[in-house]
């Protein structure tokens, strides 16, 4: 027989309606586990057990459970139904009340790794009012769960390290990969964002430490894109790190050699995503996130036509870009084939958005993909991108070599190209000089400057460089965020075109929709979408 207080607890933690909180039990008791009579795992299922337990959280573990725990909200006859009496000081204080005390200590922190620390404190502790406290704060505490506070949490998270969250998978567990995925708690999974940690934002080799990036996005699928937190799992794929500093580091938590490459490595990446596929089945949703270039162009090729897979690096960032440029446009007049464009950067963040602007212009235009990447020049490391280097160039630089003699520096690609918009996505901070803006405002009456690198010390430029060397004129927008800047008694707010503003939402509709594969085409409509939302949003800021 189930006990009265047993439904009692059950119906208050929000298990669904009387009749079925009473079918759930019943058939739990009959069958005394967790799985039902045709074979399916309850743990998909709302519940208050982990998989291989029939107990109901209460009491003294019911206060150490993150999802379910409320801290001093509970109300005076929950307390009774989950022997909570003395484990809790007698006020109630009100989720919004709680939410007002959490947010004045974090105001406190003068340092934003504190305010990350903080967070992520809770976020272990409360998961309802963490994400309460991030939906209604979004703009302030955007910041500091994600870039440019994410970067500094990872490059010390060995240091910080207090309770794992997600999965990692080394080259120990190559062979088991499948068992491993079964040990998270969860089986009803949407979306994984999953890193190698080879290049975090432009702060480079992180390795294990990269796992604040899938948990930090993570949260965001939730707070922006409206996912339950349960179905998304942040993973780590822990191959070593080429990172000296790390690998001598005694609290660095990852495997201490250096990175597997080639075939060890490309087997266990096969592992993961065909164990992804047979646990969680054909529509859920796998971010890559910060892998290098050579193998984030690499597994997104391979994968793309057998999984669900989006690459943010390449497809989020060239879609928050579009979406931004699209929105320019009322700004500065005219159609995008009007347009000449210059990247500083040839990586997977440059070459990617280069080539949804040309799909968007090829569209427009009916003309073929070759003659609208044309109209986008590439800067990479040697200078600028031309025919005669195609034979020395990486594969997914070659489409963007075009004939013109060579050009050396940035400000010489500038004065020979003459681009309408700058994009700078090197992840090398101050390569946007006086010299270079001020070109662009020679050239251009509004020219389009986007410093695209995060974190913020990685930055092209700030926005006040942008606006002051221009003298106003400039349309500016960056990865990381930039206070509003006052030039000639005029406060010019700077636009952020960070991912953040589309990955979540994409993801979402994949799922709502229950695809099973993304094409270009989801990733153009987005920018449509994204990009009158912008300037609808931004339609009365002072005009730049």
């Amino acid at each position: 027989m189930i006990s009265r207080q047993t439904f009692l607890r059950a119906v208050v933690l929000g298990w669904g309606g009387e009749r079925k909180v009473w079918a759930l039990l019943e058939r739990r008791t009959m069958m005394n586990g967790v799985e039902k009579t045709n074979g399916e795992d309850l743990a998909t299922e709302e519940q208050l057990i982990t998989p291989w337990t029939v107990s109901v959280a209460s009491g003294y573990t019911l206060l150490r459970d993150p999802r379910h725990n409320k801290g001093l909200a509970f109300t005076e006859y929950e307390r009774d139904a989950h022997y909570l009496r003395g484990l809790l000081p007698p006020a109630l204080m009100t989720q919004e009340l709680q939410e007002k005390k959490l947010m004045h200590n974090l105001r406190q922190y003068e340092v934003p790794l504190q305010r990350y620390m903080a967070m992520m404190d809770l976020q272990e502790r409360n998961e309802r009012l963490f994400y309460k406290l991030l939906i209604d704060n979004v703009e302030e505490l955007l910041p500091v769960v994600y870039t440019p506070t994410v970067g500094e949490a990872c490059q010390k998270y060995g240091s910080i390290f207090r309770r794992p969250q997600g999965l990692y998978i080394s080259l120990k567990e190559k062979g088991k990969i499948l068992e491993v995925l079964k040990n998270w708690p969860e089986r009803n999974i949407q979306v994984i964002v999953v890193t190698d940690g080879e290049r975090i934002l432009g702060l480079g080799d992180l390795g294990c430490q990269g796992m604040g990036i899938p948990v930090g996005k993570l949260s965001l699928y939730t707070a922006l894109g409206g996912l339950r937190p349960s179905a998304c799992l942040p993973v780590t794929i822990d191959v070593g790190t080429n990172n000296e500093k790390l690998l001598n580091d005694e609290f660095y938590i990852g495997l201490r050699q250096r990175r597997a490459t080639g075939q060890e490595y490309a087997e266990l990446l096969e592992e993961f995503m065909t164990a992804v596929k047979k646990n969680y089945g054909e529509k859920v949703l796998v971010q890559f996130e910060d892998f290098a270039n050579h193998n984030a162009f690499d597994l997104l090729e391979k994968y793309s036509p057998t999984h669900l897979v989006f690459n943010d690096d390449i497809q989020g960032t060239a879609s928050v870009v579009l979406a931004g440029l699209l929105a320019a446009l009322k700004l500065v007049g005219g159609a995008l084939a009007d347009h000449k464009f210059l990247f500083l950067g040839a990586g997977e963040a440059g070459t990617g958005i280069a080539e949804l602007i040309a799909l968007e212009l090829s569209k427009q235009t009916k003309a073929p993909l070759e003659e609208t990447r044309k109209k986008i020049w590439l800067v990479d490391s040697k200078g600028l991108i031309v025919s005669s280097r195609k034979e020395s160039l990486q594969h997914f630089k070659k489409p963007w070599a075009h004939d013109h003699e060579p050009v050396k520096g940035l400000l010489d690609a500038v004065k020979a190209i003459k681009p309408t918009v700058l994009i700078g996505s090197s992840g090398v901070g101050k390569t946007f000089t006086k010299e270079v803006v001020e070109a662009m405002a020679s050239i251009n009456e509004k020219p389009l400057i986007l410093a695209l690198s995060n974190p913020t010390s990685q930055s092209e430029c700030t926005a006040e460089e942008a606006y002051t060397w221009s003298k106003g004129r400039a349309i500016f927008a960056s990865g990381s965020p930039f206070d509003p800047v006052e030039y000639n008694s005029e406060v010019f707010v700077p636009g952020q075109a960070n991912n953040a503003y589309i990955f979540p939402g994409f993801g979402l509709g994949l799922i709502m929709s229950g695809a099973i594969r993304v094409h270009d085409d989801m990733l153009l409509a987005a920018c449509k979408y994204h990009g009158l939302l912008s300037y609808i949003l931004h339609a009365h800021l002072p005009p730049q």
